[in-house]
């Protein structure tokens, strides 16, 4: 049995993927997913579940909602010995999980192995990071709301994957993959304009094929949307890598930077 949160959260069992129905038995998976072996307390579980307004009878209803979850887990199950249990303690619950089996920590896994062997191994570490990214089905923890545990979990885990792809072009740009890691470069570029580390990997690249034109549009769309959406300028960084261009100086050598994994 795995867990997946890099998306919906859902149950997979015989290669097949089972969502979770139910917004609080989702919420109640994930959260005791996120705590990674530790206990949830009856309190922080409340806030997850409810949050400012539980109910009068909201140890009670937590108790069914563990029930629901325990019969969940056992349904999909292949035997006993694969049901992951939810353990009641005192305080509160914990969910004994293998940490391979949870879509999150495999996804830490290889992009901290890719971070690893970067340096001597870029071809091999392009690899891992995209394996890495097959994970992710959509955003992470889309369908559980905005539980206090969760939502904070989703954009570290958001800023981990953009992070990841960062670093998979930078690598492919350093492999020599340049017109490919262009085109990816310029898809991303469209569905985050404001990151400006984006902006330059995609800059650098084109001026160092020669498309100096494009390397400067693509300084000033990006200024564009700095200023008119943000009411910011661009960094000094980005400045920097304009006036590169502008003065036809040597393009700089694309940079490896480690991949961040918490």
């Amino acid at each position: 049995m795995r867990f997946t949160i890099l998306g919906p959260v859902g149950i997979v069992t015989n290669n097949e993927l089972t969502p979770v129905a139910g917004h609080r038995q989702r919420i109640l998976l994930a959260s005791l997913l996120l705590a990674d072996g530790r206990l949830l307390t009856n309190e922080q579980l409340y806030n997850e579940l409810w949050g400012d307004d539980p109910p009068h009878t909201a140890h009670n209803a937590l108790q069914a909602q563990v029930s629901r979850l325990r019969r969940t887990l056992g349904r999909l199950s292949d035997s006993s010995d694969d049901t992951p249990p939810v353990v009641t303690h005192s305080a509160g619950y914990v969910l004994k999980v293998d940490p391979s089996a949870v879509d999150m920590h495999t996804f830490r896994c290889r992009t901290a192995e890719a971070r690893r062997v970067a340096a001597t191994d870029p071809g091999r570490a392009v690899d891992l990071l995209d394996s890495a990214l097959t994970l992710w089905r959509g955003k992470p923890l889309q369908d559980v709301g905005n539980s206090p545990l969760c939502h904070s979990m989703a954009v570290q885990l958001e800023e981990e994957y953009l992070t990841a792809q960062e670093t998979r072009l930078e690598l492919k740009l350093h492999c020599g993959r340049t017109e490919e890691a262009i085109g990816e470069l310029r898809a991303i570029s469209v569905v985050h304009p404001w990151r400006e580390k984006i902006t330059e990997m995609l800059m650098l690249s084109l001026y160092h094929v020669g498309r100096r034109a494009e390397a400067l549009e693509t300084y000033h769309s990006a200024r564009r949307q700095l200023t008119d959406h943000l009411g910011i300028e661009p960094s000094r960084r980005l400045k920097d890598t304009l006036r590169v261009i502008l003065h036809e100086e040597p393009a700089p050598a694309p940079r490896t930077r480690p991949v961040l994994v918490r």
